[in-house]
């Protein structure tokens, strides 16, 4: 279902199970600067920062009306770069 908004197009599911898992995943990775982790074919969601991760969850809620969790099996920070 789209729903008009602001000049622009939001994407709001009838349920949870209505949103396709892989169509969430490519969105969140073309708009946010994270990756995605797979672990026993569950996807893992690595971010840069706190900030960043409240950011895609909020993203998540308003676009898909659903939770960060419903998506992604787990969220884990990314660890900084080694320096040499």
């Amino acid at each position: 279902m789209w729903k008009f908004c602001g000049g622009g197009m939001k994407i709001v599911a009838a349920s949870r199970e209505s949103v396709e898992q892989d169509y969430v995943i490519d969105h969140v990775t073309d708009l946010f600067q994270c990756r995605v982790l797979w672990c026993e074919g569950r996807p893992c969601l690595e971010y840069d920062s706190q900030e960043e991760l409240n950011r895609i969850s909020e993203y998540i809620k308003a676009n898909f009306d659903i939770e960060l969790f419903d998506v992604f099996f787990t969220a884990i920070e990314s660890l900084p770069p080694e320096e040499f």
